[in-house]
Order: structure tokens, then sequence, then C-alpha cells
């Protein structure tokens, strides 16, 4: 299976957890392959440290009830919540 497909569900199902919504309600606005310049997949956490290394994935924008949702990804499956 296409690995971005499986992101854009994984992170659906994140996003619905988290508003304590339907994931059905959850509708994806764009995705764009990026490299991240380092592990924290361009969102950094204060007070952590990231091995600086090209870390390919993925900039996904979703939308729920109005709102737009910024995720970021590694090719991998792992993704943060960018706020």
């Amino acid at each position: 299976p296409d690995p971005l497909v499986r992101l854009v569900h994984d992170v659906k199902v994140d996003l619905a957890e988290r508003l304590g919504v339907d994931v059905s309600t959850i509708d994806l606005v764009s995705s764009r392959a990026v490299d991240w310049p380092e592990a924290s997949l361009g969102c950094p956490e204060p007070g952590m440290t990231y091995a600086q290394v090209i870390t390919p994935g993925y900039r996904l924008v979703l939308v729920a009830s109005g709102v737009e949702y910024r995720y970021h990804t590694s090719g991998t499956g792992e993704f943060r919540a960018c706020e």
C-alpha cells in the first residue's frame, strides 16, 4: 500500500481523537512531500535537541469544522501536530 495513504489515515485518526469528532468529518486539504532539515520534522519542542539529519516526509493540512490543522510526518510513519 501507498505510505502516504497510511499516513493520512493515521493523522486523521489522531486529529479525530484529539477533537472528539468522527474521523469521517475530517478532510485532507493538501499534502506535500518535503525534506525536513532535522529530526523534529519542522516542529521542534522547546528544550529538546534533534539529530541534524535530512528527514524525508510530508506536510499535511487537514480541515475539521472549518479549522485547518497542520501535521508534519516522516516517510516512516512518525508524525507531529504542528500548532
